[in-house]
């Protein structure tokens, strides 16, 4: 417990992932955690995000989610940043600050920067691929990066690498489900149209067991190393 309190953490992301791992965190000890996140909460995100509530809609993420931490330890050091991580921002993190980054950014782009400046610093980098559509939570597994398979985001990101000639300092630990996902749709139905757009949604059950599964990487890598130093 105190080593995990000990701990600097950095989130990216408080979506449906990112604000179950950070709860997670905080209620199992973790006292040092900046939230990053520019969006604000919608309506649309109350089905599955954390801090999402009928009180909070319109307020900025990572704002409400920091008052539902500090909320339950109002010891805790909660540090919320109102931005996304971009490369127009990328400079103002300093991520070897921190023991432990977690990305849980849903832009592809900006996914990419994060886990190429992220390994090239000093911290441990867990990842979240994508979780939207996947409907079955036995099917959530671990890998590295380079051995995720079924995983649409997973492909891209790797494909984005290779074509751009980043490299990854170090290994990433990914939590990714192998469910297959149907890309057809029926829009039959629906009273507007949505003109062939494809609406990627995300289901609770499904994104708080990827966001639960980042903190429990986090917990065991800490008393890993605390066992290994003991």
């Amino acid at each position: 417990m105190q080593s995990l309190g000990a701990k600097r953490i950095i989130l990216f992301g408080t979506g449906g992932v990112g604000s179950w791992c950070a709860e997670s965190l905080v209620r199992t000890g973790a006292e040092h955690l900046t939230i990053v996140d520019g969006d604000v909460v919608a309506q649309s995100n109350i089905n599955r995000q954390v801090m999402a509530l009928q009180s909070t809609v319109g307020k900025p993420k990572a704002e409400a989610m920091k008052a539902r931490l500090k909320d339950i330890n109002p010891a805790a050091e909660i540090t919320a940043v109102n931005m996304f991580y971009t490369a127009a921002t990328a400079n103002q993190f300093r991520l070897d600050e921190y023991d432990y980054v977690v990305d849980c950014i849903d832009s592809l782009a900006d996914k990419a920067l994060l886990l190429v400046n992220a390994t090239a610093s000093g911290a441990q980098v867990f990842s979240s691929m994508g979780a939207a559509r996947k409907l079955n939570p036995s099917l959530v597994r671990v890998a590295e990066l380079w051995k995720v398979r079924g995983c649409p985001l997973g492909a891209a990101l790797r494909k984005r690498l290779v074509r751009s000639g980043q490299t990854l300092a170090k290994p990433v630990t990914c939590v990714y489900s192998e469910e297959k996902i149907n890309n057809e749709y029926d829009i039959s139905g629906c009273e507007t149209p949505l003109e062939g757009k494809k609406i990627n949604g995300s289901i609770i059950h499904v994104t708080a067991v990827f966001g639960f599964t980042l903190a429990g990487l986090i917990v065991q890598d800490i008393i890993n190393n605390t066992q290994r130093e003991d």
